[in-house]
């Protein structure tokens, strides 16, 4: 992986996993991730060089359509592998020890 696996980007991730194959805009991912403008585009910017997404300019005439051409970001296949797997790593680090003090019943952590 050639990024850092920040919480804005396991947003963005989660946002795409949601429907791999489905086209998304900036603003729709800022709203599905929860993400700022400043974090969402560097963000872009690494999984696109990483591979996992493909962002494509769409085709239209923006004088026609009274706004300016969006950039479309899809997952590719080989994105929505790696960012499965990340993700279900990540979800396995974080998770705590079955046998932790401090998380079994009766140790007094509970009422902390």
């Amino acid at each position: 992986m050639d990024f850092k696996l920040t919480p804005a980007v396991v947003r963005l991730l989660q946002a795409f996993l949601t429907d791999p194959d489905a086209p998304r805009y900036g603003m729709q991912l800022m709203k599905e991730a929860r993400v700022s403008s400043g974090t969402l585009y560097p963000a872009l910017t690494r999984l696109e060089r990483a591979g996992w997404i493909i962002g494509e300019t769409e085709d239209i005439d923006p004088a026609k359509e009274g706004r300016p051409a969006r950039r479309y970001y899809t997952m590719t296949g080989d994105g929505a592998r790696a960012a499965h797997l990340e993700l279900t790593e990540l979800s396995e680090r974080s998770r705590p020890p079955v046998q932790a003090p401090g998380w079994l019943p009766g140790t007094g952590a509970e009422g902390a």
